[in-house]
């Protein structure tokens, strides 16, 4: 995400302000480099720059409002109603806004005097990394807010998910900073200023950062960092977090400062910060993710990438954490292991899997729920979900725990998810989901003051005021009758907002009531042009009594709500805990709906440094294969690092579009889904665990740096050739393409070398170079693998089959045949590789290259001449209608005409 282009800050001179201009200068002040949401009754305005560049970004008009220092205002508006859909357009456009709300009723601020303004503050500043509304978030998909730091030369970068609480740690190397944020995939990352100097972590921050906020680079020190770190958490020390290193509790002290300024003093449920190191989890930089599509495609769209093809998900929650468990990988196999016993467990469970995925589609996203509840911007509906949570947490507990199967008892992952969700085991949370069970009504509001939402029963002075309340249609109705008797004509009880209720008449009918007796009892109030309006004693003091029964009853609805937001609030971490157990549930389930559907296994994942896989699959185009009916073509691939059962290098050749590089990503895509704790679709598979995994699969240019599609190839293969370890796993295509011949071929047989050589990685190394292939006979851990194609006919046929040995030809011209290009220049291009293929000389001279050579004139295609006797006869021929007889009349016919 890249920020609107910046402008200048706008200063004010408030000097012969209105008073709500000056409290508008006030709060403008306070947050400069953001739109300022002004509240003003129904709407939010914004004036001055703000309405110009909020007007132009959201397509609504812009006008005018009053005068300042002689100048027409400008200042545009949206509806409060309508402003979450603003705020979400302005926020995905990188702006920053700042909310400003009446903080009283207007009838307050009149109490102080008529000319009294309204009291206003800034409630939040809303960032794209500090969405919690759902209408903001994408449900399946996490929210980050990211922070950088580095201390003494070590980096840290830090997380929280403030929809959920999630707060994340990693103490990296400068080099990990990009794969870490790739991984993470922040909506906006915080970075001190002074680190923006460095070019390489600019450019880094640019490409995976979203959102880049620099901050002061003061409130990154460690010692300042501690202090708002302590006051986020309510803490004394930082001792119960681990040893924090400075680096960390730097980025994690930027986050607290920036939760402190856009949140206006609330603090959100958190949770303690989760720490790893850079070899806990696969290392992927920012291209191999782009290149493998994990959980978006190369053109931004979830859909085809990994992430869509295996999401059974039912939940918002488990969705989220399907995603992050594919973004980051383990390395330790015996956590790999545990994931894999929970799918394994639903895989043999199916019946039991079925009604649990049923169940868990009604549980709602309570970390999200709680979240909005502890900033202050929850409701009802979100204190229902979670009642809602956990009560489906309570039926699963006992569902799954009461299996019937002890011969095959929950796997340690799953059991340690059932106590998280069993109540009974934490007495403040059985008690809360008692209360909100008893305590909420059916219909519940959006926001607690719309009322309406405590049950009846639950507090006998809400219902005797809610009865008072409701039953005024009644009383009134009866007192209209009565003041009908006594004045002898037509009349209404009604009620407006100005007037509260009164009694009308129409204006030819109402001179009764001017008169005594009547007028001692109708006291006139209005007169309209059709009607005239009056109140009498006991209906004003009815009114009274009725608005203040409606006011008391909603005023302890209100004070319900807070007393139950504030019991959830207190019981946030086993509340989290509960809806982290959930999406466990469901990641483990729907990973196992998937590996049914898909015919995937269970991968073998070891300390070893083998890559076996057996008749595996690219479980995103098989996908989109089946769907078009056509069926897979399954590959096997074997490599070793130690280059004892199997090559330590593949060299993979064979034609275009036979589906080489999907061979190798399909192969990348198998370490991926295996240390994710997935099932993998193939027959077999076993792999050594893999630290990094690096894919040069495709580039393009980078205009803005001035680097050619050529140079971002170099750039990649230099990362990759620099940082592999024995225990990673490269693939590489087509290095060296984009340059000349000779040129291309010794970069990519230098590039070879060292993988085997330096690197001793697991690398597949697809190549049109065909004298690539000797080098298995040239180094003692090389293989030859080719994916098959045949000429049939004159057309190519691609089998998709991965095979020992080279291609022995790229079939370039054939595809250029299918790809429809001229067939003059088909023939030509044809021609040149005979006479090139010929040679039995080095074509190093250009003079003798037949491209540089005179081009002989290309034989014109013979003229196209007119149907002739038999090609008539043919057509006229009814084949499916012939009998035997005629059939062998018309073979005789025929041939009478082929002899004249």
């Amino acid at each position: 995400m890249n920020a609107p282009v910046s402008t200048p800050v706008q200063t004010f001179d408030a000097t012969g302000a209105t008073p709500v201009m000056q409290q508008f200068f006030d709060m403008k002040t306070r947050q400069p480099d953001a739109l300022l949401f002004f509240r003003m009754g129904d709407f939010y305005e914004l004036f001055f720059d703000d309405a110009i560049r909020a007007a132009a970004a959201l397509g609504i008009s812009q006008t005018f409002r009053g005068t300042h220092a002689g100048q027409p205002i400008p200042m545009a508006g949206v509806p409060h109603h309508a402003a979450e859909a603003y705020l979400s357009k302005l926020i995905r456009m990188g702006f920053k806004v700042a909310v400003c709300e009446q903080m009283e009723d207007p009838a307050e601020a009149k109490k102080r005097g008529s000319k009294s303004v309204v009291r206003r503050d800034i409630v939040r500043v809303v960032t794209p990394g500090t969405l919690t509304e759902d209408g903001l978030l994408d449900a399946r998909g996490a929210n980050r807010l990211a922070a950088v730091a580095i201390r003494a030369g070590q980096a840290a970068v830090a997380a929280v998910e403030l929809s959920t609480g999630e707060v994340e740690c990693f103490s990296t190397g400068k080099d990990g900073v990009g794969p870490l944020l790739a991984a993470l995939s922040p909506s906006e990352t915080l970075v001190a200023d002074r680190l923006l100097a460095d070019d390489h972590l600019a450019q880094t921050l640019k490409i995976c950062g979203g959102l880049i906020q620099p901050m002061p680079s003061a409130l990154s020190e460690p010692q300042a960092s501690e202090t708002r770190v302590k006051r986020l958490y309510g803490v004394d020390t930082l001792d119960g977090f681990g040893g924090l290193a400075p680096a960390e509790i730097g980025a994690l002290g930027l986050i607290a400062a920036h939760l402190e300024m856009t949140q206006a003093g609330k603090l959100p449920a958190l949770r303690a910060p989760r720490r790893a190191a850079e070899a806990d989890v696969m290392s992927i930089d920012p291209a191999t993710r782009s290149s493998l599509e994990i959980d978006r495609t190369q053109s931004g769209d979830r859909n085809g990438s990994l992430l869509a093809a295996i999401d059974r998900t039912v939940t918002p929650g488990g969705a989220r954490l399907l995603a992050s468990r594919l973004a980051r990988p383990l390395l330790d196999p015996a956590a790999i292991d545990q994931r894999l016993d929970a799918v394994e467990w639903f895989v043999e469970h199916r019946s039991l899997r079925e009604r649990l995925r049923e169940q868990l589609k009604g549980s709602g996203d309570m970390a999200r729920a709680l979240a909005r509840l502890a900033l202050g911007r929850g409701g009802p509906r979100d204190l229902a979900c979670l009642r809602d949570g956990l009560k489906t947490g309570e039926k699963l507990a006992g569902m799954v725990g009461g299996s019937g199967d002890p011969l095959s008892p929950p796997p340690v992952e799953l059991e340690g998810a059932l106590a998280a969700l069993t109540p009974s085991l934490h007495q403040g949370v059985s008690q809360l989901l008692n209360t909100l069970e008893a305590g909420l009504g059916p219909d519940l509001p959006a926001l607690a003051r719309d009322g309406g939402f405590v049950a009846p029963g639950i507090r006998p002075e809400l219902d005797q005021a809610r009865a008072l309340r409701d039953d005024s249609r009644r009383v009134v109705a009866a007192l209209e009758q009565r003041l009908i008797q006594e004045a002898g004509i037509p009349l209404k009880i009604r009620h407006n907002g100005v007037l509260g209720y009164f009694v009308e008449a129409t204006a030819g009918k109402a001179d009764p009531l001017f008169q005594p007796p009547l007028n001692a009892t109708f006291i006139h109030r209005q007169t309209l042009a059709n009607q005239v309006r009056f109140t009498t004693v006991e209906l004003a003091d009815l009114d009274a009594r009725i608005a203040q029964a409606a006011e008391r009853a909603l005023a302890m609805e209100v004070a319900a709500y807070e007393d139950w937001r504030a019991e959830a609030c207190a019981l946030a971490a086993p509340i989290q805990a509960a809806a982290e157990a959930l999406a466990r549930l469901d990641v483990a389930s729907s990973l196992a709906e998937w590996s049914e559907d898909a015919g995937a296994v269970r991968p073998a994942v070891d300390k070893s440094l083998a890559f076996e896989a057996k008749a595996a699959r690219h479980p995103v185009v098989e996908a989109a294969v089946r769907r078009a009916g056509d069926p897979y073509t399954p590959n096997d691939c074997r490599l070793d690092a130690a280059g004892e059962v199997a090559a330590r290098l593949s060299i993979v050749t064979g034609p275009n579009m036979a589906g080489k590089s999907t061979f190798l990503r399909q192969n990348a895509l198998l370490a991926i889904l295996a240390q994710a704790g997935c099932y993998v679709p193939a027959k077999s598979f076993r792999l050594g665990v893999v630290d990094r995994l690096f894919s040069r699969v495709g580039a393009g240019d980078d205009l803005a740096r001035g680097r050619s599609t050529f140079m971002m190839e170099m750039v990649e293969t230099a990362a990759i050739l620099t940082q592999a370890t024995p225990r990673s796993l490269v693939i590489l295509d087509e290095i060296g393409r984009g340059t000349a011949t000779y040129d291309g071929l010794a970069i990519a047989w230098a590039c070879a070398e060292s993988l085997h050589d330096t690197n001793r990685c697991r690398a597949l190394f697809a190549t049109h170079y065909h004298e690539l292939a000797t080098l298995e006979e040239r180094m003692a851990h090389v293989s030859n693998l080719s994916l098959r194609a045949k000429e049939w006919n004159g057309d190519l046929v691609f089998l998709h089959e991965a095979a020992d040995g080279p291609a022995d030809r790229s079939y370039g011209v054939q595809v250029a045949k299918l790809a429809g290009v001229p067939p003059q220049v088909v023939a030509r291009a044809k021609e040149v590789l005979d006479r090139l293929e010929s040679k039995t000389e080095s074509p190093a001279k250009l003079d003798d290259l037949p491209l540089f050579a005179a081009t002989a004139p290309i034989a014109a295609a013979p003229a196209v001449s007119a149907p002739s006797a038999v090609d008539g006869a043919l057509k006229e021929l009814d084949v499916d209608g012939m009998s035997p007889r005629e059939a062998l009349e018309a073979l005789y016919r025929l041939k009478g005409l082929l002899k004249t």
